[in-house]
């Protein structure tokens, strides 16, 4: 298997992952919101808003591990995979565990698929054998070789993070933040989303809180660039604007593209720029986010939301500098040219 494939496979899960994600972690806010920060301790409406939430955060790394495995051998490859996820949750090997458990149940029903079987036994193997043997081989694995020495890691990793120097810290988030606008929900994007995943397992929600404002950034930034240069960008751009403004404030950084994607040499150094700044800002001034989504929805959630917020603003008028320094005024004749080159169909 070729690292395009793994690439693709990882990617294929973390598609189907991050609805749960966002499902859970809106809910699991909206908990604390109507609740309280001991909502966990009730058992009215709000409380069950939040274990709702906390159902969906729990199955995540199962669902993680089922369509990377599914993304390699079909639908036989979901129940090993997922049961493996499981176990990997629950050892604490997390979200790295559940990508190996994924992989590795894939990798497992691929072999059992090509045991050469009597056709009256073979029909038996999608309902009976593949589950039943590919569970229990994925499901030990992880327990007694794989989950370990990834449960250490994870450790190790929490570890690091909370002993990073001021200058580490903030390479750290200046990193992050650029990576979350490069590809704009990409899989760099996916990356950094993942690596801040992780950090919050083990109780760090610090790059959390930094990647979110990475991710809002982009369109914050180029809705301020066309608010203070309205000459630079045409007509049909500027219909986005709003669109721009509720992709900030949702955390939908997608909504940046159609910009990006009309002048990638400025638009993308920008808009990386800008969330590196805000990033950094976030991370260096102790901000954490316990909520993956949400965006400006999920600000009550920060221990310092002003300053979560003003990182976000610093960081999209940053991008917006950088943007409108490098982009020429329109000719006149190009102001109102559409953009169906671009995808602004907002």
């Amino acid at each position: 298997m070729k690292g395009k494939d793994i690439q693709r496979h990882l990617l294929t899960g973390v598609s189907y992952f991050i609805p749960f994600v966002v499902a859970g972690g809106i809910l699991i806010a909206l908990g604390f919101l109507f609740g309280g920060i001991y909502v966990y301790e009730q058992s009215g409406l709000a409380a069950q808003i939040f274990w709702i939430g906390k159902d969906a955060f729990g199955v995540m790394v199962g669902v993680l591990a089922a369509y990377i495995a599914y993304s390699m051998a079909d639908r036989p490859g979901i129940a090993p995979a997922f049961v493996g996820g499981m176990v990997a949750n629950r050892i604490g090997a997390g979200f790295l565990g559940g990508m190996i458990a994924g992989l590795l149940a894939g990798f497992v029903v691929q072999q059992i698929k090509k045991i050469k079987l009597p056709q009256a036994i073979r029909s038996l193997l999608p309902v009976l054998f593949i589950p039943v043997v590919g569970t229990l081989i994925v499901g030990l694995a992880m327990f007694y070789l794989i989950g370990p020495p990834v449960a250490w890691l994870n450790s190790s990793f929490a570890n690091m993070l909370s002993g990073l120097s001021t200058a580490g810290a903030a390479i750290l988030a200046l990193v992050l933040g650029a990576m979350m606008a490069l590809d704009m929900g990409g899989p760099i994007n996916k990356a950094a989303y993942a690596f801040s995943l992780a950090a919050s397992e083990t109780g760090n929600w610090a790059p959390l809180a930094a990647v979110m404002v990475g991710g809002m950034v982009p369109p914050l930034a180029i809705a301020f660039a066309m608010l203070a240069a309205k000459k630079k960008f045409n007509d049909e751009e500027h219909g986005g604007l709003a669109g721009c403004f509720i992709g900030a404030a949702t955390f939908i950084t997608e909504f940046a593209i159609p910009y990006a994607a009309a002048d990638p040499v400025r638009v993308i150094p920008s808009i990386m720029v800008g969330s590196a700044v805000g990033a950094a800002i976030s991370y260096l001034t102790g901000v954490t986010l316990m909520a993956p989504h949400g965006g400006l929805f999920v600000a009550a959630l920060a221990n310092k939301p002003l300053l979560w917020i003003l990182s976000i603003i610093i960081g999209g008028v940053a991008g917006a500098a950088m943007l409108v320094l490098l982009k020429p005024d329109l000719k006149e004749e190009d102001k109102k040219k559409k953009g169906e080159k671009v995808g602004l169909d907002l």
